[in-house]
């Protein structure tokens, strides 16, 4: 009995203990599961895969929409048919009728669907794959071709364009950011295609193009030939204030522009206010006025004494980083905007080449042809995210002059092949990478025109900058009122060759009380032939349109408050020191 419960007892010991086994075992091998199942914990190479995540993400979308399509949708843009679309989704939940086609939207898919000629031509998608991104994250992923602005009663967006193959355009939209640390989510993305035999987009009603493309030409036809004219004159003022010779520049001579140099501007409320007024003035003009200033950080600024200036372009280009570049173009534009302005004539695309150069010097991002176009193309970009329109100057270059055109006219004595390898690669990649105003420079290069500066030669301005480079925006010339050019010629005349050489812009800064005599002569070289309506339709047209690509207005500005955006200047100088 003794022994039989002595056995019974060792066999209950091996079996609690093979229980104890298996359940510790079972334990671990749960445990490792567990473990398994939480990545953020497990490694650092795990992390990286975490923080790799959003690039992925968006190279699958951006590879995507080079094929027509976005994430979870088989549609193909530009090929597949309304037919195709109800067949796979059935009919939509609604149809939105708009100016430039239908769109059948599919709210359970999150996706609307544009149609032109029974052809998808546009998918709008507001699916969490895309709307889980923010401002900051797309434009670091990959700096957008072009950024653009749209605004209605419902909604104000900021919308970043790319560009892609095939015809193929990517927007992101997000509602425009209130302050500089408003960091939006993407409110949805638009992929479209132009297909139509008119070239035109299938979007319009929504994104800022659609001013761009519908308001961009307006009123060519319905302009009195007084009214073009002076769409083509960008004018100086004087004094703080508006003076009844100023609204008679606005109200009678119908001017396209006017800049304000540093003798305009004494603080920012009084800069604020000078601007509003002249909106005002002008708001019975259906095309909005272009108003600039000469802010390039540096030795050249114009900012009110609140307004901290950014350092030179010298110095950023020392830095040669193209993040700071950008950094740098979005400062200046909001200094810009909150001020009221809606143009700098800014950056400066001038290689520093000859070290005795009176007038660019450290307003140059230096002598190296590559580090001036990958910084200043970075200055123009940030310039205009914000939406200012930004200049890109003096065209062809003015680097290696040892005269300051100010006072005297320089001579430049390079052929067209030298400055090709220098002073023009700016220019040209600028223009690749969607400048839309250039300013023309008081130049002379005799190798190229031995009779007038670029600003009045034909063969610069139409043969180099329209026909060599294909740049289709506005060219605005320096300013006409300079010795450079004062010393040699009649200013209206002047201004009237600048328009038979291609010019659209005429820039009488210095010297208001010469706008009448630029007008008339203008109209009276129309008159006798001399220059043809159609001639001076070309420049209107490319000023109407970047007044609308651009979103002008006669909107008033409120007196803004710089202490955000001079920190982040602030911020900029220390790097530079």
């Amino acid at each position: 009995m003794i022994k039989r419960i002595t056995i019974i007892s060792i066999i209950a010991v091996i079996a609690l203990g093979a229980a104890l086994f298996f359940t510790r075992s079972l334990g671990d091998n749960t445990n490792d599961k567990q473990a398994n199942q939480q990545p953020k914990n497990s490694s650092s190479a795990h992390e990286k895969e975490e923080v790799q995540e959003p690039e992925a993400a968006l190279d699958n979308i951006f590879e995507l929409a080079k094929q027509g399509k976005i994430p979870e949708s088989n549609i193909t843009v530009g090929e597949t048919t309304v037919d195709n679309v109800k067949e796979v989704w059935g009919e939509p939940d609604e149809t939105t009728n708009t100016d430039v086609g239908l769109f059948l939207n599919y709210p359970s898919h999150d996706i609307d669907v544009g149609i032109t000629n029974d052809v998808v031509t546009d998918m709008r998608s507001s699916q969490e794959t895309v709307t889980s991104f923010d401002l900051d994250t797309i434009k670091t992923y990959k700096q957008p071709d072009n950024t653009r602005y749209y605004q209605d009663e419902n909604v104000n967006q900021i919308i970043l364009v790319y560009d892609l193959s095939d015809d193929y355009v990517l927007k992101w939209v997000f509602p425009k950011p209130a302050n500089d640390s408003d960091n939006p989510d993407v409110d949805h993305i638009s992929l479209s295609k132009e297909i139509n035999e008119d070239g035109v987009n299938g979007e319009k009603s929504e994104d800022a193009e659609e001013s761009d493309d519908s308001s961009g030409d307006v009123g060519d036809n319905d302009m009195s030939l007084d009214e073009k004219i002076g769409q083509m004159i960008f004018s100086g003022v004087n004094g703080t204030e508006v003076t009844s010779k100023t609204k008679n520049i606005i109200k009678k001579y119908h001017v396209g522009g006017i800049i304000l140099y540093d003798k305009n501007i004494q603080s920012v409320a009084q800069t604020v206010n000078f601007l509003n007024d002249m909106k005002a003035v002008n708001a019975d003009n259906p095309h909005p006025l272009l108003l600039g200033v000469d802010e390039e950080g540096g030795s050249v600024t114009r900012m009110p004494d609140r307004v901290k200036s950014l350092p030179t372009s010298r110095s950023i280009g020392e830095l040669n980083d193209p993040d700071v570049s950008f950094n740098v173009g979005t400062i200046l534009g909001k200094q810009l905007q909150a001020l009221g302005f809606n143009l700098d004539f800014a950056p400066i695309l001038d290689v520093n080449s000859n070290p005795n150069n009176p007038v660019i010097g450290d307003r140059s991002f230096g002598n190296n042809a590559n580090i001036v176009s990958r910084l200043g193309i970075q200055t123009m970009k940030g310039i205009q995210s914000e939406g200012i329109i930004s200049v890109m100057k003096h065209f062809p270059g003015h680097g290696d002059t040892a005269t300051d055109s100010h006072l005297k006219l320089p001579k430049v004595n390079k052929n067209y092949k030298e400055l090709s390898k220098l002073e023009l690669k700016p220019f040209k990649k600028a223009i690749s990478n969607g400048a839309d105003t250039g300013m023309i420079a008081h130049i002379l290069l005799p190798a190229i025109d031995e009779t007038y500066p670029a600003s009045m030669s034909e063969k610069v301005i139409t043969g180099i900058l329209r026909e060599d480079y294909n740049f289709d925006g506005v060219a605005i010339t320096d300013d006409l009122t300079m010795d450079a050019i004062t010393n040699q010629y009649n200013v209206a005349d002047a201004a009237v060759q600048s328009v038979k050489a291609g010019g659209d812009l005429l820039l009488v800064g210095h010297n208001p009380d010469l706008i009448a005599t630029v007008f008339n002569e203008l109209k009276a070289a129309v008159k006798n032939g001399e220059i043809s309506e159609d001639r001076i339709d070309e420049s209107v047209e490319r000023i109407t349109h970047l007044k609308a690509k651009y979103h002008l207005s006669n909107e008033q500005t409120q007196v803004p408050d710089f202490q955000s955006i001079n920190e982040r200047v602030e911020t900029i100088s220390q790097k530079t020191s």
